[in-house]
């Protein structure tokens, strides 16, 4: 026979703290403090799998209904009280909770068990009719809120009428006269609104509330919590019901809430508030304002000190911070819950490493105390939580942190606003490679179009600047300068800010705070290097973003994507030159000027990745992404036809039919990759020089430089063959030249899923695969990755998609397909070198699964490294506990 119902008691507890699958973590932690001996008034808890019977069938079986029957037996018995007498009644609370805390998110109802009659008898008993009613009035707008659904301001507004009726300031100036009228009007909003009496039989109350308390596991704040925290929507929650404890006896009475260590900043200091005479709901509803925790100690001393006392307890054999409810109920203590305490990212690393030097956890469970987001958070900028703030729309939360700045809408503008030292938000429809000079300078980018894979984002996290992208409520209005949304209009130069943590906007300029790298995360991140088998590389394109990300401790650059380096102002005439040349000699010119330019970029980027692997793709996208945009082409073509500039007229005309020439239907599914080198040779016959001289120079000087050359967009093994002939013929000749030898790698990128399928056969011509997740994304999917925001949201929404799979890797697809790649390259070479490059390479899920099918490495934006070595050590500890 199953078991529903699990007791808890001094000497007649079912269950403890292990069980919170099963009990949530309310019911589990009632449990083991009573196993404990820690003074906790009796209940019992109703498990999660009777929710999960209940939402679906809206009915429980005979036997849960008995076993409900037979814990309120026992705890009739344990009290000497029983439920409805009217000499002495029983109350009792009854209270959600989940597995995973969830705060505030589900329903609670106090003080059950009061009727007409057994009030009277309750207030006899305690010899305080004032007391007595303050429970009743403060039970029927409860029990009218949470289980009725009736808004439970209908019932303060009768509150508040009656304060000033009395003319008092405070609900405790109310006298029992006063709170036995509010407690027959509260009875009449419910006649009103439900047109029935309040229940007037205990037994009716508890199960009406059980129910309620199941159901509020899908009210809409739970989903929206759930949502946000990824807490699975099938595992319910548990109900407890326990025994009632009064705050509100008077002055040796009260109720708080506290933590063992300051929550806030990861102080080894006992944190909290609490009310003298009240009931738990005040402190947590902000009724009244509460007093600090360490006062209590002048109200009431000998509470007070065995609170601490318990705390000290709870917090060692628990080995986390705790964070406690508590009630004392004349000068008597009783603890009402004790769970793992929530916390900012500063308090986590903090007390993670606190607790390793206290000696009560070891290095391996700090590494798992502290999440991904939290060092996100500590690496970027972001709101003062302190701050207030107006959201006009949401997008993507393409790139974390927060920016303040005008908003500016164009590249130009937001360079030019830089050198005068005025911070921008640029704001575009899309970016595109153009507007790379104009993302550096602006503090953060806003864009209408784009998702998590978009030029935008890459760029973005890339430089670790917030950006928002895909927020399509937005309406630019380029020729007035002003965007729309949501009934605002902002103007340039207005001020906005955006959260690229949360994917807001911002009206107006709001308090930041900066990014905290401490010692105690440093720390953290040592004990995580020591313990992870995966390795971790960054994606950098120039050296300053190398140097950045070998300081936060990459191991090497998995992608360097040669084509962001062709964007300067000095370079792109050059580029623009090459495109429009009509034969392979003119080619060749152009890409003469640029080898010098390109070259000094690899010295760069080998000196300050010396002695580390160095993972160089050669040109990747399509050629008209270096032209400009042909709708900016026909205005200037008719602004020159207006002004009579024959000779520029002429040249424009020129580039637009280079751009019509070049324009593709699906230029992702193009005219790029090797597809470009095979084509025009010279292209990467230029790239690989560039490479192999900055590599030989600088062995000359005796650095030890490792360079591995990467071919993008195989999908033929004759492809790949043909290219790396070519590269290693380039390769041998700067060697020869240069009289060094250079231990060089050459590889290809496994992005379309053909590749991974016949990936035994590339393996012959591979030095290295480097899986490019972002594309294997689209070509597996259909998807096209700077489109997917009109529709993925949607997907979301209605549970088609769970995440969006270019910002979380798709293990059922994509990632079965790089399975079968890993599986046939190493059937060709054992010791195939393999990684990701793609975006994923820094999410966390997707980094599990990267340790979970053999991956060597991921590689990620710099100031993702760290997050991607802490996930690392996560993945390598939970392998090992689940063998």
């Amino acid at each position: 026979m199953s078991k529903f119902v699990y007791f808890f008691g001094k000497d007649v507890t079912d269950g403890k703290g292990s069980m919170k699958d099963l009990l949530g973590g309310k019911g589990s932690g009632l449990a083991e403090m009573a196993n404990l001996g820690v003074p906790v008034p009796p209940g019992f808890t109703i498990t999660t799998e009777v929710c999960v019977l209940y939402l679906k069938d809206q009915i429980y079986s005979e036997e849960v209904l008995k076993q409900i029957e037979e814990a309120i037996d026992k705890l009739e018995t344990l009290n000497n009280k029983k439920l409805g007498d009217p000499k002495d009644p029983l109350l009792v609370s009854v209270r959600s909770g989940a597995r995973v805390s969830m705060p505030g998110m589900m329903d609670t109802v106090l003080n059950l068990g009061l009727t007409d009659k057994s009030v009277i008898g309750l207030a006899n008993k305690v010899n305080d009719e004032r007391f007595a009613y303050d429970c009743y009035r403060r039970f029927i707008s409860m029990f009218g809120d949470v289980v009725l659904g009736i808004d439970s301001d209908k019932f303060e507004s009768l509150i508040e009428d009656k304060k000033k009726e009395l003319k008092v300031e405070s609900d405790t100036d109310l006298d029992a006269k006063a709170l036995k009228e509010l407690a027959e009007r509260f009875k009449g909003v419910i006649k009103l609104e439900k047109g029935f009496e309040f229940p007037q039989d205990p037994k009716v109350q508890l199960q009406m509330a059980i129910n309620a308390v199941f159901e509020s596991w899908n009210n809409p704040r739970a989903i929206t919590y759930r949502k946000l925290n990824e807490i699975d929507d099938s595992w319910g929650t548990a109900v407890n019901v326990q025994t009632m404890v009064y705050g509100n006896r008077g002055n040796t009475s009260g109720t708080g809430v506290a933590f063992t260590r300051n929550p806030s900043t990861g102080e080894k200091k006992f944190f909290g508030e609490y009310l003298i005479n009240a009931q738990g709901e005040d402190v947590v509803a902000g009724i009244r304002t509460p007093d600090y925790i360490d006062t209590l100690g002048n109200k009431i001393p000998d509470a007070y000190k065995q609170l601490v006392d318990i705390c000290q307890r709870l917090e060692s054999h628990f080995r986390d911070m705790q964070d406690i409810e508590f009630t004392i109920q004349e000068g008597n203590l009783y603890m009402l819950q004790t769970r793992t305490g929530k916390r900012t990212a500063a308090a986590a690393v903090k007390i993670a490493t606190d607790m390793v030097a206290e000696g009560l956890i070891d290095k391996e469970t700090a590494v798992t105390r502290v999440k991904a987001e939290h060092i996100d958070l500590l690496l970027h900028p972001r709101i003062d939580p302190k701050a207030k703030l107006e959201v006009i729309a949401r997008g993507l939360p393409a790139s974390p942190g927060a920016a303040v700045g005008k908003v500016v809408f164009t590249a130009e503008d937001a360079e030019g606003m830089a050198e005068i030292g005025e911070k921008t938000i640029l704001v575009r429809t899309e970016t595109s490679p153009e507007d790379i000079g104009g993302m550096a300078a602006a503090q953060g980018v806003l864009t209408v179009r784009g998702g998590m894979t978009s030029h935008a984002a890459v760029v973005g996290r890339g430089m670790g600047k917030p950006c928002v992208v895909g927020c399509g409520e937005i309406s630019i209005d380029t020729k007035s300068n002003i965007f729309m949304v949501n009934g605002h209009t902002i103007k340039e130069h207005d001020y906005i800010t955006i959260d690229g943590s949360a994917g807001s906007v911002i009206i107006g300029k709001v308090d930041l705070i900066d990014a905290e790298i401490n010692d105690d995360l440093k720390q953290i991140l040592v004990w995580a290097d020591n313990i992870r088998t995966l390795g971790v590389r960054t994606n950098a394109d120039n050296p300053a973003d190398a140097g950045l990300a070998r300081e936060l401790g990459a191991e090497g650059i998995g992608l360097c994507r040669t084509e962001h380096m062709f964007f300067g102002e000095d370079r792109i005439p050059a580029v623009r030159e090459m495109i429009m040349a009509e034969d392979e000699k003119s080619r060749k010119k152009a890409l003469k000027r640029l080898l010098p330019m390109q070259k000094e970029d690899f010295l760069g980027i080998f000196r300050s990745m010396e002695g580390l692997p160095v993972t160089i793709r050669l040109l990747d996208p399509p050629l008209h992404e270096f032209l400009p945009d042909k709708e900016e082409l026909d205005t200037k073509l008719r602004e020159l036809e207006t002004s009579g500039d024959c000779g520029k007229i002429d040249e424009v005309k020129k580039v637009i039919q280079r751009v019509i020439s070049l324009k593709e239907l699906n230029p992702m599914l193009g005219h790029r990759g090797c597809r470009l080198g095979i084509t025009y040779p010279e292209i990467y016959d230029m790239q690989v020089r560039a490479i192999m001289e900055a590599a030989c120079e600088l062995a000359n000087e005796g650095m030890q430089i490792v360079p591995e050359i990467m071919i993008p967009l195989v999908g033929l093994v004759k492809e790949l063959s043909v290219t790396r002939e070519e590269v290693c013929k380039m390769a041998e000749t700067v060697m020869a030249e240069k009289g060094v030898r250079i231990d060089y790698k050459v590889g290809t990128m496994i992005e379309l899923p053909r590749a991974a399928i016949i990936a035994d056969k590339i393996a012959q011509e591979a030095d290295f695969f480097s899986f490019g997740t972002n594309d294997l994304t689209q070509t597996t999917f259909g998807f096209s990755r700077d489109d997917v925001s009109k529709f993925v949201p949607i997907y979301q929404k209605a549970g088609i998609l769970e995440h969006d799979p270019f910002a979380v890797l798709d293990q059922e697809g994509v990632g079965e397909i790089m399975k079968i790649g890993i599986e046939k390259g190493r059937s060709t070479k054992p010791d195939l070198k393999m990684g990701i490059c793609g975006e994923h390479g820094g999410e966390p899920k997707s980094i599990h699964f990267a340790h979970q099918i053999g991956l060597d490495y991921v590689s990620c934006s710099p100031y993702r490294v760290p997050i991607a070595r802490l996930v690392a050590a996560q993945s390598t500890i939970e392998m090992r506990n689940a063998k």
